[in-house]
């Protein structure tokens, strides 16, 4: 009788070693894949509208830019690199706590000059095929589209972004350009969506 208990006894310990083994891989590699790999986010604001809308769940491939060392942003396996039109998902600099997402327009070295709604990218006129404004006028009634903005060059190893949703995104016409090594990854699909719930596995173009 006595070796019965303790061979359940024993049988109960295996059981649930091999439970908590079996936790600890799927943690750690939960983890690894959300580090290196993919990692969801949330969209929480308009500013990416009509690419991406509030309510958006994400996936944001983390490995297309290289494998990079957390919390000190290194580069140890460099991939590639983020190409002009990319969405991508980046820590704010000047709110290290938050991750915007918006999409790229200038790479480093670019010059660029916004005039209204136009952007000219190396002295040629960009296409900016996903970029929606409303109109309308300043003050002195001019039409916006006449005024210069912004005439800069990109610094090396940083990046313009701007939110598609051109007159209510808070991106680099405010707050400057975003260093490549706060880049998180590329956005690439919407997982889901409420309520818009059609928007089901839509591809982020």
């Amino acid at each position: 009788m006595g070796d019965k208990i303790i061979k359940k006894k024993i049988k109960k310990k295996n059981l649930f070693r091999e439970y908590a083994e079996a936790a600890i891989i799927a943690l750690i590699l939960a983890l690894f894949i959300r580090t290196f790999v993919v990692q969801a986010f949330k969209i929480p604001s308009g500013s990416m509208i009509p690419t991406l809308l509030v309510g958006d769940h994400i996936l944001v491939n983390k490995f297309i830019y290289g494998i990079k060392i957390p919390f000190i942003r290194k580069t140890l396996i460099p991939i590639s690199k983020p190409e002009r039109d990319d969405v991508i998902v980046f820590i704010c600099p000047i709110d290290k706590d938050k991750d915007f997402i918006k999409r790229v327009i200038g790479l480093p070295g670019d010059k660029i000059k916004i005039l209204g709604k136009e952007i000219y990218i190396n002295g040629k006129r960009f296409n900016d095929g996903h970029g929606v404004y409303t109109k309308r006028s300043n003050r002195s009634g001019m039409l916006e589209e006449n005024i210069v903005y912004k005439s800069f060059t990109v610094p090396e190893d940083k990046l313009f972004v701007m939110g598609d949703n051109r007159d209510n995104s808070y991106d680099s016409r405010y707050w400057g350009f975003v260093p490549l090594s706060f880049v998180k990854g590329k956005a690439f699909i919407v997982y889901w969506s409420w309520p818009y719930w059609k928007r089901f596995l839509h591809i982020i173009k």
